[in-house]
């Protein structure tokens, strides 16, 4: 999601549907409070979090939100969708008005841990590649694993389909059945498809952290929690898989 920011004169013409040379004139007027503030400047720089006032009318009072959810299977990682139950119906009601997005989607049958936010910049320093945030999942599987996958997955896989080359992944045997994958990508179904490339079925996908977040083991499946100050600092730190 691409961060809210704008100048104010554009916001105005178009919350107000006016003309742009009528929301400026308003601006010089002094008819609008930036965050309390009187603005005389017309391209003076707002995002989602500014709070906007004009003439009195409350435009904007958008408060950041952080949250951290234990996703269960079976429900989609969508704000809304017209045949499935979606996570943003699991948050509280007070969530239901923050305008969140997911910063970064799960499968509809992987569980574990899913953040929102209506922070656009947070966002994206946790969710786009370039980020380099490491995430980690549990990986169950239907045939044993060997030490094969080990190195298959820290060289990386070509997709014939898209043409592209995964990221070395670090993969960590836990038991015969079980593996963590600690990966920076997130591209669709991978770690099925790199596990099928060993004709491995997936039978369960688990994610457990994200960075330096990790999923509140206090939280049972569906259940969520504001994220910590400490947790929303952390995103703009380095991560190291472990």
């Amino acid at each position: 999601m691409n961060s809210k920011r704008g100048r104010i004169d554009r916001f105005l013409a178009s919350r107000l549907q006016i003309p742009a040379k009528q929301a400026q004139l308003l601006i010089r007027q002094g008819e609008v409070l930036l965050d309390g503030q009187a603005c005389s400047a017309v391209d003076r720089i707002i995002n989602e979090f500014t709070r906007i006032e004009c003439q009195g009318q409350l435009l904007q009072a958008l408060t950041p939100a952080y949250w951290m959810l234990h996703k269960p299977a079976g429900v989609v990682s969508a704000t809304t969708d017209a045949a499935h139950q979606t996570v943003l119906s699991l948050l509280p009601d007070e969530a239901q008005t923050q305008q969140l997005h997911i910063a970064g989607r799960l499968d509809k049958q992987t569980t574990g841990l899913l953040l929102l936010t209506n922070d656009a910049r947070w966002s994206e320093a946790i969710s786009q590649p370039s980020a380099n945030k490491y995430k980690h999942y549990r990986v169950t599987l239907q045939n044993p694993l060997t030490e094969a996958y080990v190195a298959a997955f820290a060289q990386g896989f070509y997709f014939d389909y898209e043409g592209i080359t995964t990221a070395p992944a670090q993969l960590n045997i836990i038991s015969d059945y079980v593996a963590d994958v600690i990966l920076t990508e997130g591209k669709y179904h991978q770690i099925k498809r790199m596990f099928g490339r060993f004709r491995n079925p997936v039978v369960a996908l688990h994610r457990y952290q994200v960075g330096q977040i990790v999923l509140d083991d206090g939280l049972a499946l569906g259940q969520c929690r504001p994220l910590t100050a400490e947790e929303i600092a952390s995103v703009a730190e380095n991560s190291e898989p472990n």
